[in-house]
């Protein structure tokens, strides 16, 4: 198995922006996307961020609420965003924001939207459950062909993260639940919203840690999983594995960051690199001081040629 060291890309100095990074997905040459989802322990708000590569600059774009998800659009400055419950576009120039959805989880308590992953055929995203206690969180479908919302499932804890394969009315979604700590496979019937059976195709459950966001190798035959370690550790890990094998191919490592919690590979002066963020969520001050690196972004080399589909949102 390779091992790849990562560095820190960017250090947020407020803690606000350290408490629940995720989400990083490339936004147009030399520029990266990524959410901060909560700004502090007890907050009700969250943030779009914008890093540039060449400047080293962070630009937060404050939500009407937690976004779960954060994708670019076909229109500038629109990110189609999963914010609290409901879906819609913000701008981040005007601060506007323009519901697509009704209230998702209406007659659930204490969840809000999570990871999700947008394809041609429209948007696949989850919820979660803000004690991680109950199975009562929705997994989505935002169907491109007549706008509607369909819910999939409803027994989800956290969905986190999301992959969809294939193109037409049937395509395949790799979803993870983080407190399962498995990888599952289903066929979505897009025309008539619906999934199959769960099939397992990874499982997790010999590691001490909790598998977070996921994302496609470029040859779509494996998957790159961030790591959650809620103990404390010295390092966190992001590791690829073989969707034919079940083997561990590549490991990321964030020195002095255990908690990691979304990959993204992204093309930075020509080279494949992997950015991952960490966060600081629920850690204890004196655990903070020794992993000094927590919620920082971190960049490591990859030997990867090419990029994974990584889709602009059409704004319907």
């Amino acid at each position: 198995m390779q091992e790849f060291a990562t560095d820190v890309l960017f250090r947020p100095a407020a803690s606000e922006l350290r408490f629940l990074p995720e989400g990083p997905y490339p936004y147009g040459e030399g520029r990266l996307s990524w959410v901060s989802i909560q700004h502090g322990l007890g907050s009700t708000f969250g943030a779009i961020n914008v890093f540039d590569f060449a400047t080293g600059s962070n630009a937060t774009h404050k939500l009407p609420g937690r976004p779960g998800f954060a994708f670019p659009t076909n229109q500038d400055n629109t990110f189609v965003v999963g914010c609290e419950r409901h879906v819609g576009l913000f701008n981040i120039a005007t601060g506007e924001w323009s519901p697509m959805s009704d209230e998702l989880e209406a007659g659930v308590a204490g969840t809000i939207l999570n990871d999700g992953v947008a394809f041609c055929g429209g948007l696949v995203f989850g919820a979660k459950d803000l004690t991680f206690s109950e199975k009562k969180a929705g997994l989505y479908f935002w169907r491109r062909a007549d706008g509607e919302f369909v819910k999939l499932r409803s027994d989800q804890v956290c969905s986190n993260g999301k992959i969809v394969v294939g193109s037409g009315d049937q395509v395949t979604l790799l979803d993870i639940d983080t407190p399962t700590k498995c990888v599952v496979r289903y066929e979505l019937d897009v025309a008539n919203g619906s999934l199959s059976e769960a099939e397992v195709v990874l499982d997790l459950n010999s590691r001490e840690d909790f598998p977070d966001g996921m994302i496609a190798t470029p040859d779509g035959r494996g998957v790159i999983i961030a790591f959650y370690n809620p103990h404390d550790r010295d390092v966190g890990q992001c590791v690829q594995f073989s969707l034919d094998t079940g083997e561990a191919e590549a490991i990321w490592i964030t020195e002095k960051a255990p908690r990691v919690t979304c990959p993204q590979l992204i093309k930075i002066d020509g080279a494949v690199k992997l950015v991952l963020t960490t966060a600081i969520e629920d850690m204890p001050a004196e655990m903070l001081e020794r992993h000094s690196n927590s919620g920082c972004l971190f960049v490591g080399e990859t030997e990867f040629d090419s990029l994974p589909e990584t889709p602009i949102f059409e704004v319907p």
